[in-house]
């Protein structure tokens, strides 16, 4: 993107546009960015340095910086590293070749609010309050880049913060916020630089917020270390690539999936979904016109739907490349953590569905790589890892101080040396959304090898959905439903315990799961300003 730079260098984003400018000359630094002007002020520097105590800078010297990177709606195989077939992401992959690949990362809820909630607080949905995309991550509770500042770090949040739809205001624990209403856009976004009132900044999403993240990474951080948090529209709907992208895929054959009909032996609610916004003869994010469409032919708008879907990871790949250049011609790269991951899964023709939600593998499996010279290189991890753990972890690799109310575990030492006590069960949680109304209340249990899903009806009393279980070491893809096959009796019975086992220890006790009333699949579109 055009920029051209303008005065002394220093120092913070805040919005300052037009006639204002002048207020700030000779305290800082003016970046254009696509036409916008905006202003790095050495007043923000000020406010940093007394947010920090001169302990806690003093703690931090000599600590790692963290550069996080999260992904909107990522597959967890949509990357080369992972082995998807089309897909070339070179930068990403160094990423994995470099460090660790977590082959088995896992959201506790897939959807994108609750589950990135769960990544900067380490607590579950129940735990944390936000229950779906409209509920503001609550002021009280601390996420892992709010106990960095407090221990010294300088922090910032740049991109789509997703909680709260209608509050593109700085949230506690960033020195600098920027943000944007709702879902963003993937042309011409309108941000907020500080709370200053919104301006579009012409150009793509990932370009732009990439442009900002460098911005802030290039400032002269006072000799603390620095954690920026950059948050990616990409890939969530509407997938819509930049130009360069827009033709990769033209030539690549995308059918449905088996699974789509492989049907027969599960719950009604998943053919019912077939012809919703969240199933495969839908309008699939306004790729499909005309719908609902199950002719063979359709099969079209569904290949030209991934298509998009996968041009948009190319962009975040280019932005990754350029980020980690950065680090490295400035000396930083084996002294930053960087952790590079989606907030939950993505269903893309699995089982007749589309979107996330449910506890089915595409749904809730998410990629997480993580390079540090400090942790491992070249490494891939096949045990359990939750969002839940993301905020332990960054906290333990960076010398700070534990958050009280985390319920996932530092996978550090099992990276290192291993751990022969780390976990092989977890429970899973989705509450209906009337606004969504096409999944059913989810509680699910995944062990190393089985999946259980039970979908209650919100009521208290029996579940009106059959359940599910499938053998994940002879079945991944979840094709056979084995919860009413006779010799799996017991073992449904020990899983269902288990259940509810890991629900009460998770503070999750029949008493305290509250959930609406399941109103069943419905055909009506979603409100067009929450898609």
């Amino acid at each position: 993107m055009p920029r051209r730079e303008v005065g002394v260098a220093q120092k913070r984003w805040v919005g300052v546009t037009g006639p204002e400018l002048a207020l700030g000359r000779g305290m800082g630094r003016f970046v254009f960015l696509g036409g916008v002007r905006v202003l790095w002020c050495v007043a923000g520097l000020l406010t940093s340095v007394l947010a920090a105590s001169l302990a806690g800078a003093a703690e931090a010297k000599g600590r790692p910086n963290v550069l996080f990177i999260l992904c909107d709606d990522l597959r967890w195989n949509a990357m080369a590293c992972a082995g998807h077939g089309s897909l070339k992401t070179p930068h990403i992959d160094r990423l994995a070749a470099e460090g660790v690949r977590f082959a088995n990362t896992f959201c506790t809820t897939s959807l994108c609010s609750p589950s990135r909630a769960s990544i900067l607080t380490g607590r579950y949905a129940h735990a944390h309050g936000v229950r779906d995309n409209f509920t503001e991550l609550p002021a009280r509770l601390p996420h892992w880049p709010g106990r960095l500042r407090e221990s010294g770090y300088h922090t910032a949040y740049m991109g789509k913060w997703h909680m709260g739809e209608e509050n593109d205001k700085p949230r506690a624990g960033f020195d600098d916020f920027v943000t944007h209403k709702g879902q963003g856009k993937y042309f011409d976004t309108p941000w907020s630089v500080n709370g200053a009132e919104a301006k579009v900044i012409p150009g793509y999403y990932t370009t732009t917020v990439t442009d900002m993240a460098l911005e802030w990474m290039k400032r002269d951080h006072g000799g603390r270390p620095w954690a920026m948090c950059l948050g990616h529209k990409a890939p969530h709907s509407f997938y819509t690539p930049e130009e360069k992208y827009a033709h990769t895929f033209d030539g690549v054959r995308v059918p449905y999936p088996a699974t789509a009909f492989q049907l027969a032996d599960k719950p009604a609610w998943i053919k019912d979904r077939l012809y919703t916004w969240h199933g495969i003869y839908g309008p699939l994010f306004d790729w499909r016109k005309k719908f609902p469409d199950d002719r063979p032919e359709a099969v079209k708008d569904f290949e030209n739907m991934v298509h998009g879907y996968w041009g948009t990871i190319l962009s975040v790949d280019d932005s990754v490349g350029r980020l980690v250049a950065y680090l490295k011609e400035s000396g930083q790269l084996d002294n930053t953590v960087i952790l590079f991951m989606g907030d939950n899964g993505l269903l893309e023709g699995e089982h007749g569905m589309v979107d996330k939600r449910t506890a089915h593998e595409a749904s809730i499996r998410i990629p997480l790589v993580v390079r540090y010279p400090g942790l491992a290189s070249g490494k891939v991890v096949s045990a359990q890892v939750l969002t839940l753990d993301v905020a332990p972890s960054v906290l333990e690799l960076c010398g700070a101080s534990s958050m009280d109310g985390v319920q996932g575990r530092s996978w550090v030492r099992m990276v290192r040396e291993g751990d022969a006590a780390w976990r092989t069960s977890w429970f899973y949680e989705y509450n209906y959304e009337k606004q969504f109304p096409y999944t059913p209340n989810v509680r699910a249990l995944r062990t190393d090898r089985w999946k259980f899903i039970r979908y209650p009806h919100g009521d208290g009393g029996a579940d009106r959905h059959p359940e599910e279980l499938y053998d994940l070491t002879v079945d991944p893809d979840e094709t056979r439903n084995l919860a009413a096959v006779e010799v799996h009796r017991e073992t449904v019975a020990s899983l269902r315990s288990e259940l509810a086992r890991r629900m009460v220890e998770g503070g999750l006790t029949p008493e305290r799961d509250k959930m609406p009333l399941d109103e069943g699949v419905k055909k009506e579109l979603p409100d067009q300003k929450i898609r």
